[in-house]
C-alpha cells in the first residue's frame, strides 16, 4: 500500500528558486570555508557545515553530502546533529502523519542531548 506525499504548495503561482553552495577546499580537500545563498533571498551566508541528504528516485536510495570546514567544533557539532534529529522527527511526522515514530525518534533525540550532556536552547 503506497500512499504518495505531497508538498504544501499553490500549483497556480509556482515559482523557482536555486540554493548554490560555494565550498573553498584545501589541498586535502578539506573544507576551509562554505557559503550559500538562495536565489529568492539575496542573502548571502556563511556556515560551518552542512548536511544534505536527496532522494534519488531512480536508485531508490538517499543520496548525501556531509560536510564541515576546519572551524566547526566537536560541541558544535554535537548541536548540529541534535537539532537535525529533532528536526528531522518533525519533518518526518508533517510527511508521513506518523505521530508515534516521530514521538520515539524525539525521544532518542533527547537521549542523545542527555548523553551528550547538551545544555542551553536546543
Amino acid at each position: 500500500n503506497l500512499k504518495t506525499l505531497s508538498a504544501p504548495r499553490e500549483r497556480e503561482h509556482m515559482k523557482k528558486s536555486e540554493i548554490k553552495f560555494d565550498i573553498t577546499m584545501d589541498d586535502n580537500n578539506v573544507p576551509e570555508s562554505i557559503h550559500w545563498s538562495a536565489s529568492d533571498n539575496n542573502k548571502h551566508s556563511e556556515a560551518k557545515a552542512i548536511m544534505l541528504a536527496m532522494w534519488d528516485a531512480q536508485e531508490n536510495t538517499t543520496m548525501r553530502i556531509d560536510l564541515w570546514n576546519k572551524e566547526m567544533q566537536v560541541e558544535e557539532m554535537k548541536q548540529l546533529v541534535h537539532q537535525t534529529l529533532m528536526t528531522l522527527a518533525d519533518t518526518f511526522e508533517r510527511a508521513t502523519n506518523e505521530k508515534n515514530m516521530a514521538g520515539a525518534m524525539r525521544e532518542f533525540g533527547n537521549y542523545f542531548a542527555e548523553k551528550m550532556k547538551l545544555q542551553g536552547p536546543l
